[in-house]
């Protein structure tokens, strides 16, 4: 399981001008910043008790950003939980326990911008019937980026890579992994760090999953029903078979079944 906690990402800040600014913070030093056209490297957007600097102009909107203070500061002052964009509404105070799953950690070096949306399914009460029924858990953190929320470019496709998301696997975890009789892993952020990894520790990963990629660490996924035309959808596919998945998809419409960050779930093997 992924234990990566969501941390308050979206920021609303104020150009030194007067203008008003959205900083969605994305992991490892990077923003969204938005509008962005007449920004300038080196300009500070204030923010809360800080301001959050401008360092470099990246592509796609993306900035490479210092916060001062710190991080913790501003988030805590000045951000928002980052619910997906196509909420199309403001996050409530029941969102604040909803968009976390239940073994999210605190915060550390490693901050999601986004929930590892498998894991909310899980209730204390289901952990302890899985393990009662010989179910072993093991967690890992990686940092949901976001790229989970933008659709494939023609980049990405072209290249093979994915946006880099940073990810720490426990000695535990990997010690547990080897000795079991079958490897489940809750989520396609979990299935990207497994199968990017080489041994416990920490690394980066960019894996860009689809047709021809053979899975070398899990056997089964559990997952829920994506957006279309994502990386995500791309990985599901890869591992469950298109045609087997897009079977399920249509009758998951048909049923109507719910889709995204709230929505259903599938457990697909191998």
């Amino acid at each position: 399981m992924n234990d990566i906690r969501v941390h308050h990402a979206r920021l609303r800040a104020t150009r030194e001008s007067g203008g008003s600014v959205e900083v969605f913070l994305a992991g490892g030093g990077e923003a969204l910043v938005r509008p962005g056209r007449r920004l300038r490297e080196g300009e500070r957007l204030v923010c809360g008790p800080g301001h959050v600097r401008l360092d470099e102009r990246l592509a796609d909107g993306r900035w490479r950003i210092t916060c001062e203070p710190d991080v913790d500061t501003l988030t805590a002052a000045a951000g928002e939980l980052p619910l997906p964009p196509y909420f199309g509404r403001a996050p409530t105070r029941e969102d604040e326990e909803r968009y976390q799953t239940v073994y999210a950690r605190q915060a550390g070096v490693l901050r999601g911008a986004a929930a590892p949306t498998a894991g909310l399914h899980f209730t204390p009460t289901l952990l302890d019937a899985l393990r009662e029924r010989g179910v072993r858990t093991a967690s890992l953190t990686l940092e949901v980026g976001l790229g989970t929320f933008r659709p494939l470019g023609a980049d990405q496709l072209a290249r093979g890579v994915l946006h880099p998301e940073r990810f720490d696997i426990p000695k535990e975890t990997w010690a547990a992994m080897a000795g079991a009789r079958r490897v489940i892993a809750v989520g396609t952020t979990v299935a990207r760090a497994l199968e990017s990894a080489s041994g416990p520790g920490t690394g980066t990963t960019e894996i860009f999953i689809r047709e021809g990629y053979t899975f070398r660490r899990i056997e089964a996924l559990f997952t829920n029903f994506h957006l279309p035309r994502s990386s995500l959808m791309m990985l599901v596919c890869t591992f469950g078979g298109r045609e087997r998945v897009l079977d399920a998809y249509r009758h998951a419409v048909a049923g109507g079944y719910r889709f995204y960050s709230y929505g259903d779930a599938m457990l697909l093997t191998r």
